[in-house]
């Protein structure tokens, strides 16, 4: 029976992904809207790769021999197969978007050795079974990491995923002991619609940007796939062909490493120089702030401004430098356009407070020059500000 509800979880989960990253970063807004958060210090921003290897456990497997031609000598067609504990493999290549959403293509493998077949309406089991199950995956993955200032170290993350598997019973065989040793052989391939839950930790290596090992457990199925089986050992079974279906269910635990490519280095300790020499007085410097995407004056900003105004004419200046800058929580060309009318906001403000015009200068940069390096979409308060400097 196809596993319709493995299947509806696993939906609901992909499509509720997104729901929990708005209910992590509120009213935040950047590129992707709602989605921004506060604070991204440990989560992945953009191209990352990762790989994991792992132990996997199949659980037992259905089998409906019921199509056989000959299956006289089961007194059901209804088995089940037990496997060993096996092993997984992947790996995977993705995108973060900065704000706790990763996108990736993973492709994986998986093989189990079988250890016994039962039912068929016997008690005992079957003589001699063995064989192997191998699942080869491709899939498409959605996760969402938690971001934990409190301990970069450290990111939880949840996912889901669908694609497409590829299911091998390479060999796979028993003999039924209750007439006359007569076998049944399973070899073939059966593709089918995949689909898995993920949850994990990545422990963050601070050494190393972007570098992570993660812990994580994972549930993959596919619906039900169907092979072909052969008979052997005489009438009335000898050599008789069918089809055989199964069912395919997967508990992996996996160890791994993930790399991303861009994450924000931290800044460079200066080194401690020499106290210089007696110099001129220097340039006074003056940060006017700003709220998240916003060009208009606080209070608090008016006030600073006017104190620029007073101490050029202390300082008998000669140029005022107006410099306007933003966050990168928006498109360049969008923060570009907003720096500008930052500056012009200061150098209309100095001028009502009696600063000639032809004594300003005014520029911007954009989020070209951040006090405060960060990922592209971060928004960090002390980027979004316009500087005055008293010449």
């Amino acid at each position: 029976m196809k596993n319709w509800k493995g299947l509806l979880l696993a939906t609901v989960a992909v499509g509720g992904l997104p729901l929990a990253a708005h209910a992590q970063t509120g009213q935040d807004r950047g590129f992707l809207g709602a989605w921004t958060p506060t604070a991204t210090r440990n989560v992945v921003s953009g191209l990352y790769i990762g790989g994991a290897l792992g132990a996997n456990w199949m659980e037992q497997q259905g089998l409906s021999a019921g199509s056989i031609s000959g299956v006289s000598p089961f007194q059901s067609p209804n088995g089940r197969i037990n496997y060993n504990t096996g092993w997984v493999g992947l790996g995977s290549i993705g995108w973060g978007l900065g704000n706790g959403l990763r996108f990736e293509l993973e492709g994986n493998y998986r093989e189990n050795e079988v250890d016994s077949v039962k039912g068929f309406g016997f008690q005992t089991g079957f003589n001699r079974a063995g064989g192997f199950q191998r699942t080869y995956g491709i899939m498409a993955n959605v996760f969402y990491d938690f971001n934990i200032p409190a301990f970069p170290w450290v990111t939880p993350y949840v996912g889901a995923g669908i694609g497409g598997a590829w299911q091998e019973m390479r060999n796979v065989r028993f003999v039924n002991p209750a007439q006359g040793n007569r076998a049944v052989n399973i070899n073939g391939s059966s593709s089918n619609f995949a689909y898995q839950a993920m949850g994990g930790v990545a422990f963050n290596i601070l050494s190393v940007p972007g570098l992570a090992t993660t812990l994580e457990y994972r549930y993959f199925a596919t619906l039900e796939n169907d092979f072909g089986a052969v008979g052997r050992g005489g009438p009335p079974f000898g050599n008789a062909g069918g089809r055989i279906e199964t069912d395919n269910h997967n508990h992996s635990v996996l160890v791994g490493l993930r790399y991303a490519f861009n994450q924000p280095r931290p800044a460079p300790v200066a080194a401690v120089a020499p106290a210089p020499a007696p110099v001129p007085a220097p340039a006074r410097t003056y940060l006017v702030f700003f709220d998240w995407d916003r060009a208009d004056l606080t209070d608090r900003a008016r006030q600073i401004i006017s104190d620029a105004a007073q101490n050029s004419r202390r300082v008998q200046s000669t140029r005022i430098e107006v410099s306007g800058h933003a966050d990168r929580s928006g498109t360049p060309q969008y923060n570009q356009r907003l720096s500008e009318r930052r500056a012009e906001a200061v150098a209309a403000e100095l001028v009502r407070n009696g600063v000639s015009r032809g004594e300003i200068t005014v520029q911007a940069f954009g989020e070209s020059r951040p006090l405060v390096p960060t990922a592209d979409g971060v928004r960090e308060p002390q980027n979004r500000r316009v500087e005055i400097v008293l010449r």
